[in-house]
């Protein structure tokens, strides 16, 4: 929506000002005269651009409108993704409101927190998906299999790599809320893979959408000059996200359900939210624990009586001696 009402403010204000006559020619009109500018090669590239953001615009209207649509009761629509976003409103913004999430908000995220937080993704992503491609031919979850485009593992173990050196596997430390998004995962990928649905749209799109922006406020807060260490936030077979959005919560509408099956789905999709909720809350608690005792420990270093090596060697001296001592009594 953002990027729709941007480019429609650029459109109006004449920063794309020629017409399909004058760009054909080469020619733009600038003051009501005709002047020689960009070749027709340059206005064909910048014509086609032109079309394929309006196109986007398109989209992204229809979505707007299709989620803003309500029935007379108040109620969201029928579409499953309209009434998963429904749902999961208020979920969705405690979520935001989560410390490590307020960091990512304001700039501030550090170094511990970005680490702590890939390697509780990698654990929940890695049983996602490892569920997602056993059940890739299950009827409620062949329309929304992408791994091409979606798969996260690959690009989470990337970065862990180029954080804790080859023998990450060994350094992944998560809280117990990541233990239970875990073994939630397993269990209905073993018993009822259709809520695998409910996992897969918070997570992929929430990634497509917010995602891409935590990207970019983790390499300025990291401090970060290549893309080194960001590879989660890049989808290179995504060429439009706008677009693969739309395609997938098409592809989601269409899974058949039952109005129970949809309702169950629903209630997995608010508890997905609140698992995440759990995990964010328990890897900023890990942090604290962890910094208070670096403190606690540079403080018991701070208030040590330093000691000369002189007295060192007399202490030494004195306690050879009363061992030698105690060895003659001894005999």
């Amino acid at each position: 929506m953002w990027s729709c009402c941007w480019f429609r403010n650029m459109t109006q204000r004449s920063h794309f000002p020629f017409d399909s006559a004058a760009t054909t020619s080469g020619w733009y009109k600038r003051g009501g005269r005709g002047v020689r500018g960009y070749s027709g090669a340059i206005a064909k590239k910048r014509q086609l651009l032109l079309r394929e953001r309006t196109e986007d615009c398109r989209l992204l209207n229809m979505e707007t409108l299709k989620s803003a649509r309500k029935d007379d009761s108040g109620e969201a629509g029928r579409d499953l993704s309209e009434q998963i976003k429904a749902a999961t409103k208020e979920n969705h913004i405690r979520a935001e409101n989560t410390e490590l999430m307020l960091s990512y908000q304001k700039g501030q995220i550090t170094l511990p927190q970005y680490k702590v937080l890939l390697c509780s993704l990698y654990e929940i992503y890695k049983a996602l998906e490892e569920e997602l491609d056993r059940n890739s031919s299950h009827p409620a979850v062949a329309p929304i299999y992408f791994p091409q485009e979606l798969s996260r593992l690959e690009s989470l173990e990337r970065d862990l790599e180029y954080f804790f050196g080859q023998d990450w596997k060994k350094r992944v430390i998560v809280p117990a809320a990541t233990h239970r998004y875990e073994q939630r995962l397993r269990k209905i990928g073993k018993d009822n893979p259709e809520l695998l649905v409910a996992h897969a749209y918070t997570r992929y799109l929430g990634d497509l959408s917010g995602g891409q922006v935590l990207g970019k406020i983790t390499q300025k807060s990291l401090g970060l000059s290549s893309k080194e260490g960001l590879s989660f936030f890049s989808f290179p077979g995504v060429s439009s996200p706008n677009r693969f959005k739309q395609l997938y919560r098409s592809r989601m509408n269409s899974v058949e359900l039952t109005e129970e099956e949809k309702a169950v789905v629903l209630e997995e999709a608010v508890a997905a939210f609140e698992l995440n909720i759990q995990v964010f809350d328990d890897l900023q608690k890990m942090l604290s624990i962890t910094t208070e005792t670096d403190i606690s420990k540079r403080s018991l270093a701070a208030t040590r009586v330093p000691v000369s090596p002189i007295l060192q060697f007399t202490i030494g001296l004195c306690v050879a001696l009363a061992t030698i001592g105690a060895g003659m009594y001894a005999l």
